[in-house]
């Protein structure tokens, strides 16, 4: 296919082009469930004139259905995009850096889905969308599946949909961690619960601080009903996990102006599972939580991770390099910046 590829490239550099342009406003399309011509033209950089023109052609095809609320995709246009998807990542060149990136870190799998999700919520939600095809990809009925928190596994759970040819009752969903004091929306257990439902799985909740003092802690660990938990979370058979930047997480946690300083002392740059990493993939500090330690972690039969934009590179190069991880799931803009620090570090 890459052959063939590169000779169209060359006799037909229009058509690749115009291939590119219509598979973004589709796809666009597809994630926004109902989107108007002037809101979707804003999200692509194009003119109202340029997309209504790609829009009634496509109209025509019976790719899409207009509306007077929007344009939502037809199933046609839906099965159009789940055809073209490999070809797609051959011709924007996302097949050859997720084979780059799964040589880089001897990881089993790499998926890298077009943009940037830091500059559209779009591409964010097309981040959730891979993320939930890779779970299903390798959950099988009666594995207990541990997520972490945040807005990008939210997008996961919102993006997920039942297979239809396996039924996954007898699965188990649990939150990897406590929660952070933060929106509902994006806590750990929200989101362990709302990918059970989705799923028709069982699901348990771990309602305590992610952060605690050695006292409560010693107090919850002995707790029968947290303790039951817990040792469900310490057995999961997946995990799938978010990535953050060390100094952002520790914002957000309201650690203490000495402690973050410590952190930075010692070239912290990423935070995943309550861990703290240095660029070599260190462990520098572990935060006192109940849940997932780095022992389950080496243990645990598939670890996803699924984080995206150019800002976070670093982090995820740090817990890539930690060794752990089986499958990533990224952006365009994470992807490539990860290679240039690579080759930037060892030219």
């Amino acid at each position: 296919m890459r052959k063939i590829l590169e000779m169209q490239q060359q006799l037909l550099p229009d058509l690749m082009e115009i291939l590119k342009k219509r598979y973004t406003i589709l796809h666009q399309i597809m994630l926004s469930d109902v989107i108007g011509r002037r809101t979707l033209a804003t999200s692509l950089d194009m003119t109202e004139r340029v997309l209504r023109a790609e829009t009634d052609l496509l109209k025509t095809q019976g790719l899409i259905e207009i509306e007077n609320i929007g344009m939502r995709i037809s199933d046609s246009g839906r099965a159009l995009l789940e055809n073209l998807e490999p070809l797609v990542k051959e011709i924007f060149g996302l097949a050859n850096l997720e084979d780059k990136i799964k040589q880089l870190y001897g990881l089993r799998k790499v998926i890298i889905v077009p943009g940037d999700c830091e500059s559209s919520p779009l591409i964010k939600q097309n981040l959730g969308r891979a993320g939930a095809k890779a779970l299903l990809k390798v959950i099988h009925d009666g594995d207990v599946v541990a997520v972490t928190g945040g807005s990008t596994l939210a997008k996961v759970a919102e993006q997920l949909n039942p297979p239809s040819t396996t039924s996954l009752k007898q699965s188990w969903f649990v939150p990897a961690r406590g929660g952070l004091n933060e929106s509902l929306e994006i806590q750990a257990n929200t989101i362990a619960s709302a990918m059970a439902k989705k799923l028709g799985a069982g699901y348990s909740l771990l309602h305590v601080p992610d952060l605690l003092g050695k006292e409560a802690y010693e107090s919850l660990v002995h707790d029968p009903n947290v303790h039951s938990i817990v040792d469900q979370i310490r057995k999961a058979d997946i995990i799938v996990h978010g990535i953050g930047d060390a100094m952002e997480m520790a914002a957000r946690r309201k650690l203490e102006p000495s402690f973050v300083q410590d952190l930075h002392k010692h070239g912290a740059v990423a935070e995943s599972f309550g861990f703290y990493f240095n660029e070599e993939g260190k462990v520098i500090h572990k935060m006192l939580t109940l849940g997932l330690r780095l022992e389950d972690i080496m243990d645990t039969g598939t670890v996803i991770g699924v984080v995206g934009g150019k800002s976070k590179a670093k982090a995820i190069h740090a817990v890539l390099k930690f060794g752990h991880e089986d499958i990533l799931v990224t952006d365009e803009a994470a992807a490539m910046e990860i290679v240039a620090m690579h080759e930037h570090n060892f030219c």
